[in-house]
C-alpha cells in the first residue's frame, strides 16, 4: 500500500525493499543532490527505514532456534541466544 506520496508504507515492507529503499536515500544524500528540505526528508525515511529494517533483524533473531542434540540421538530446540 502506497503513501500519499506514492512511497510504500514502512511498516508493510520486507526487509529486502526497505535495505534497498535505505541504499538509495543513502546514495542520494552522499551525492549532494537536490534542495535542502528534500534532504531532510530523505533523511527522517531513512531513519525509519533503518529502525524497520532493525526491528526486522530482531523479529528474525527470535526465530533462529538453536538445534544440538541430545543423548539418543533425540533433537532438541532451544530458543537463539545472541549473547
Amino acid at each position: 500500500m502506497a503513501r500519499k506520496d506514492g512511497r510504500p508504507d514502512i511498516g508493510k515492507m520486507s526487509f529486502e525493499e526497505a535495505l534497498e529503499e535505505l541504499k538509495e536515500i543513502v546514495s542520494t544524500l552522499e551525492s549532494g543532490e537536490g534542495r535542502l528540505d528534500e534532504a531532510i526528508e530523505a533523511y527522517e525515511r531513512g531513519a525509519a527505514l533503518k529502525r524497520h529494517c532493525e526491528a526486522k533483524l530482531r523479529e528474525a533473531q527470535e526465530k533462529i532456534e538453536k538445534i544440538s542434540l541430545e543423548s539418543g540421538a533425540q533433537v532438541k530446540t532451544e530458543d537463539f541466544d545472541a549473547g
